[in-house]
């Protein structure tokens, strides 16, 4: 999606949750290893706007915040990483044009990446966006102030996974570089199942309305 514009309602909003440590979540939202504990819920109106829309993100990011500071200072030696998705994850895509480049920021988003490098917390982005654009992804990022240790984009053969497969798969390569992968940050449920993170928080989709 595309150009939704700042004034543009959206859905209905959905549950915003976040999973306790080594805590998963299936594709119908139910836990295991942890229970789920709501985090954020800050209208129960069928229409939200844009403002609310950062307000119901910040909401989340203010309960990954503690933790992430918590965990860059107990490190204890370990390598580790924050992982993020991108669109309306990071970057707020569906309410900006695609040719206005560069797209912006989520502010709390950003805040949260910014706050978490500073603390030796290396960042990383997995997104479902294609191998052909992930030049022009880094550039965005970079220019509207992410520190991006790593990105992973989908190139051949991952173009053929399922996302919240190929999206785990890349988290368990992080991992596989010696990361501790302590917050995993997205807005659909295909960022967050299938584990490789010591928390996961979901930021809003409102019902699947945003990309």
């Amino acid at each position: 999606m595309t150009g939704r514009g700042v004034g543009r309602r959206l859905g209905a909003v959905s549950a915003v949750v976040a999973l306790g440590v080594g805590g998963t979540v299936t594709a119908a939202g139910s836990a295991t290893a942890a229970p789920v504990r709501a985090v954020a819920s800050t209208t129960a109106t069928a229409d939200v706007d844009y403002a609310t829309w950062q307000r119901d993100v910040q909401g989340v990011v203010d309960q990954a915040t503690p933790y992430v500071a918590q965990r860059a200072a107990n490190a204890g030696g370990q390598k580790l990483a924050l992982v993020f998705d991108i669109d309306n994850t990071t970057l707020e895509t569906d309410f900006h044009p695609w040719y206005q480049l560069p797209t912006p920021a989520v502010k709390a988003s950003l805040e949260l990446a910014r706050y978490a490098h500073s603390r030796g917390v290396a960042v990383f982005f997995v997104t479902a966006r294609p191998g052909i654009i992930a030049s022009e992804t880094k550039w965005n990022l970079q220019s509207v102030g992410y520190p991006v240790d790593g990105l992973y984009v989908r190139d051949l053969p991952d173009l053929f996974d399922e996302v919240s497969a190929y999206k785990t798969g890349k988290r368990a390569r992080i991992e596989s570089l010696g990361y501790t992968i302590v917050a995993n940050v997205g807005n659909n449920m295909t960022d967050l199942v299938g584990g490789h993170a010591e928390r996961t928080y979901k930021l809003p989709d409102y019902d699947g309305q945003l990309s």
